[in-house]
């Protein structure tokens, strides 16, 4: 063991630390709450005490020397950064109502044509037709899944 000072003193305060890391492993993984390393310290220092601390549980020492690298460099955080991507949800209800608008404007239209109009996939427009919507296509028509008896006529 290297020559260094233990961070927690008593073996009732590891035994706390170990039971947090353990009941942690079952929490969300996209975001713990992790000390930053104490200041003056090198990498191998403080995966020492981690080690000593957490047992098995401790990061691996590369995960402390990125650590200790980035609270270097003033950015320190283990939360998931905003990444870009496709955007959560294009079913909103402005385009439910403007396929819908474009549906009963000319009932032949194509789930092809409306996903070029309104630019969102194919697949998307079918799904909000069927789903949101609650029509079919039925000899080249877009109809309602249920029909009144007026409408069956």
């Amino acid at each position: 063991m290297p020559n260094c000072k233990p961070l927690l003193v008593t073996e009732t305060e590891r035994k706390h630390v170990r039971r947090r890391a353990r009941f942690q492993q079952h929490r969300d993984a996209s975001c713990h709450q992790v000390p930053p390393p104490p200041k003056g310290k090198a990498p191998k220092e403080i995966h020492a005490i981690l080690r000593e601390t957490l047992w098995e549980y401790a990061p691996s020492y590369a995960t402390v020397k990125n650590w200790v690298a980035q609270v270097k460099s003033d950015f320190f955080s283990t939360c998931d950064a905003p990444r870009p991507g496709r955007p959560e949800t294009v079913t909103t209800s402005e385009i439910i109502d403007s396929i819908h608008e474009l549906i009963l404007k000319d009932r032949r239209i194509s789930a092809k044509s409306i996903s070029e109009q309104l630019g969102i996939s194919r697949e998307r427009v079918l799904s909000i037709i069927h789903e949101d919507l609650d029509m079919r296509k039925l000899s080249v028509k877009w109809v309602p899944k249920c029909l009144n008896a007026d409408q069956k006529r």
